[in-house]
């Protein structure tokens, strides 16, 4: 996975106009990646890991995870199977956190990611 795919996700997030918007996007454009056979985003729901969007052809034998955090807490598990640093991971997870949150209550108050 090329550092340049920060870039392309990034105009990708800013052009979104919805949070399914992101996360399928940014699925897509990690899976055209080279070396990058699957890419999978599972959400956070009453302690669970559900499956979200995905793109690709999995290969589980090289399944990399790392978790998706919004203000300390885990909110989803960025997966992807194939050839990947994971400080390009980590950098992913953190552009996208605030479109995984699902079931927070905000009290009311209107939320902006």
């Amino acid at each position: 996975m090329s550092e340049g795919v920060l870039e392309v996700l990034d105009r990708a997030v800013e052009a979104a106009e919805d949070a399914d918007d992101v996360l399928r996007e940014t699925v897509r454009i990690l899976a055209a990646e080279p070396g990058v056979a699957w890419v999978g985003i599972a959400l956070l729901d009453e302690g669970a890991l559900v499956p979200g969007p995905a793109a690709g052809e999995p290969d589980e034998a090289r399944r990399v995870r790392t978790p998706i955090v919004w203000q300390g807490a885990a909110v989803g598990e960025l997966q992807v199977d194939g050839d990947v640093e994971r400080q390009l991971l980590e950098a992913v997870a953190a552009m996208i956190a605030t479109h995984v949150l699902i079931g927070w209550d905000t009290g009311g108050e209107a939320w902006e990611p």
